[in-house]
């Protein structure tokens, strides 16, 4: 006995095979969709860390005000946002950074943004771990064991990829 309910109470339950299908189909689209946002994502990191090294090497006055805009570099105005402010961080960095090194270059290049967080540490720490939901960072371990955040790029065959560090890293 299937607890006092009828054979169409059980098929409305599970909505039959026809929302089953549509379920399926929608789950795999899903899918889809979101590894080709983060093939996207990294595309999207890689041209900004060229961008942001050829600025770094002649000056952001080589990039227009639109261009400083999309890599978050346009200063005045409002500040970037804490999230913002990580991904910057991390893409600027050119190697993997641990939460509190992430911190320390906030500290020092927008110190108010800090001033809002209880705990920026930890707030740095959630918003690296959502990054890397959103496939746009890697978590990697250090050698000494303690976790590292390093933004995703393309591989290295990509014509703007930059080199390595040698620092040994296993990714998480």
């Amino acid at each position: 006995m299937d607890g006092g309910r009828s054979g169409s109470e059980t098929r409305n339950l599970t909505g039959g095979p026809h929302v089953q299908e549509v379920l399926r189909a929608a789950q795999d689209e899903l899918r889809v969709l979101l590894q080709q946002r983060a093939e996207i994502m990294k595309r999207i990191g890689t041209v900004k860390q060229t961008i942001i090294g050829l600025a770094n090497m002649f000056g952001d006055e080589v990039l227009s005000e639109d261009l400083l805009e999309l890599v978050d570099r346009k200063s005045g105005g409002r500040q970037p946002g804490f999230t913002k402010a990580c991904r910057m961080v991390l893409m600027e960095a050119g190697h993997p950074l641990g939460a509190r090194e992430v911190c320390e270059h906030i500290q020092r290049r927008l110190p108010p943004l800090l001033l809002r967080h209880k705990d920026p540490l930890a707030s740095v720490t959630t918003v690296l771990n959502r990054l890397v939901e959103y496939g746009e960072a890697r978590a990697v371990v250090r050698e000494n064991g303690r976790r590292a955040w390093e933004w995703v790029s393309e591989p290295a065959d990509s014509p703007f990829e930059r080199p390595h560090s040698d620092e040994n890293f296993t990714e998480v």
